[in-house]
């Protein structure tokens, strides 16, 4: 085996995976919140990337500016979506939640097909291009310095969530939502402002993504992924959403490196079968999940 192509491979794999880790962190944010699972979240990255498509290459924007209103745009389109899409649905079955999100990612993507084109566009350059050596370790410096960006979103979604009262009063409703609003936290809000922030991660996570790949209507489609990183490591846990997506995003480099990009999916949809297998739950998602 060529040690050094593994070593910068798993770089590459781990970089990857702090991005899906990003991503699942907003999926999972909404799910411990309102129970609802977003089929739509491939979709709102894409869209995000639209948006700052928009902000910095048409209005010509500078960057600094740009990306924090692409990333904001991502979460108030989040929070419209809750108020309008996801509240009304309040009460009724799962699966009709569930089909409501599938049916905003297809109006999502004509949206986007209708105002951008169907063809795929590149993003104005934010990233360094220089390569990056750590001794005789080559590292992508697009695919490091967005992991490094990703990695400290997490890190002050994590702190937000830990020591401030709206993190608590998030944590409280989704621990019993009957005692959350006796004690006086307003749920609806709360709702509210778990889809608002989940979506501001899963915009970034996708500006990040389309900086590297490119952006197109159909680029929502990288959210098989990331599903299968929120059902591996547990619906309802963060620290499932942070090990699930670096352990897929390294095995998916790996695989796509070492055997061909044909047995990515095989590979991982492989180990989420068998993980869910010994635990149906996810690695670290509760028992009490409600299995649809």
């Amino acid at each position: 085996m060529d040690w050094l192509f593994f070593i910068e491979s798993s770089l590459a794999g781990l970089c990857t995976g702090a991005i899906y880790a990003l991503v699942a962190l907003g999926f999972v944010i909404i799910y411990k919140a309102t129970k609802v699972i977003n089929f739509a979240i491939g979709e709102i990255m894409m869209i995000s990337a639209y948006f700052f498509l928009t902000f910095a290459g048409i209005f010509a924007w500078p960057l600094w500016l740009a990306l924090p209103a692409a990333v904001v745009s991502g979460g108030l389109l989040g929070g419209l979506t809750e108020k309008t899409i996801i509240r009304p649905m309040l009460g009724e079955s799962p699966i009709s939640v569930i089909m409501v999100t599938i049916g905003l990612s297809n109006i999502l993507v004509g949206t986007a097909q209708i105002i951008w084109g169907g063809g795929p566009q590149v993003l104005p350059g934010f990233l360094p291009r220089q390569p990056i050596f750590l001794g005789e370790i080559y590292v992508s410096s697009k695919i490091a310095f967005s992991a490094l960006i990703a990695v400290a979103m997490l890190i002050c979604y994590l702190l937000y969530f830990r020591f401030s009262r709206g993190g608590v009063a998030l944590r409280a409703t989704a621990s019993d939502q009957a005692a959350s609003f006796s004690m006086g936290i307003s749920v609806p809000r709360v709702f509210n402002f778990a889809w608002i922030f989940g979506c501001m991660a899963t915009a970034l996570a996708g500006i990040l993504f389309s900086a590297s790949g490119g952006l197109s209507p159909h680029s929502g489609g990288m959210a098989l992924a990331i599903l299968v990183v929120v059902i591996f490591g547990g619906l309802d846990s963060i620290l499932g959403a942070l090990v699930g997506g670096l352990i897929i995003g390294w095995l998916e480099t790996i695989v796509g490196a070492f055997w061909g990009g044909e047995y990515k999916m095989l590979a991982i949809f492989t180990l989420l079968t068998l993980i869910l297998v010994i635990k149906p739950y996810g690695l670290f998602g509760t028992k009490e999940i409600e299995r649809l």
